[in-house]
């Protein structure tokens, strides 16, 4: 049976992917904050959460994230940035998952292929980036991305079959995005679950350290 690990498995989306990979018939495991205490902001924190897992697991998505914090709101211009507000956002939404990947070899099987994904947001294009505003969220993302695409030119060093990517999961309808989906579309968690499943599955070590949306198109840096 093949297993899949889901980090902040207790958020909308990664409720919903648990739920889509165990259908499958995949053997799931999930940490979040809320069920066991996994902080991706304390190191100490995450070393233990990670050392505690065997695995390996086929497939290992990122779900972790934040948009606002302590309420701090997306940032409608740089003149209301504050420090603090831009440091919780890069805590949540960049050091944590790098944080994760500094302790996901050992979960990395070497005989098989393994999808490592992570949810990052198209805001964090600075290609696609036409409108500006939300600072800190957009600037967390960014550096996601460049934590994602620098810890996969690793992994094929060291797991050549498998590969690890930058997801854009759309506009999902949940605690998350409701006070700023406004007039985008949205779609449920599970159709977003869905969406976002298709796209691991088809995935493969010639994706390795690329950027996605919920199509499977390519998103620019």
């Amino acid at each position: 049976m093949k297993q899949v690990l889901i980090l902040g498995h207790s958020g909308g989306i990664g409720r919903a992917l648990a739920q889509a990979y165990d259908a499958a018939g995949f053997a799931v495991t999930g940490l979040s904050r809320r069920d066991d205490g996994f902080d991706i902001t304390d190191p100490a924190s995450v070393a233990h959460h990670m050392g505690q897992l065997t695995g390996p697991y086929d497939r290992i998505v990122i779900a972790t994230g934040a948009l606002e914090i302590d309420g701090y709101a997306p940032e409608k211009s740089v003149s209301s940035v504050t420090a603090q507000g831009m440091a919780d956002q890069f805590a949540v939404n960049a050091i944590g998952p790098a944080l994760i990947l500094k302790h996901i070899r050992p979960l990395i099987p070497r005989d098989r292929a393994c999808v490592i994904a992570a949810l990052s947001a198209r805001v964090g294009s600075i290609g696609d980036n036409r409108l500006g505003g939300w600072v800190s969220y957009r600037a967390a993302k960014a550096a996601l991305n460049q934590i994602i695409h620098t810890g996969a030119i690793e992994l094929g060093r060291m797991r050549p079959m498998s590969c690890c990517i930058a997801l854009h999961p759309g506009t999902v309808a949940t605690d998350f995005t409701a006070k700023y989906a406004g007039r985008h579309p949205t779609v449920s968690p599970d159709a977003a679950a869905a969406n976002l499943m298709r796209v691991i599955e088809s995935r493969g070590p010639e994706h390795n350290g690329q950027f996605f949306d919920w199509r499977g198109d390519p998103v620019p840096w």
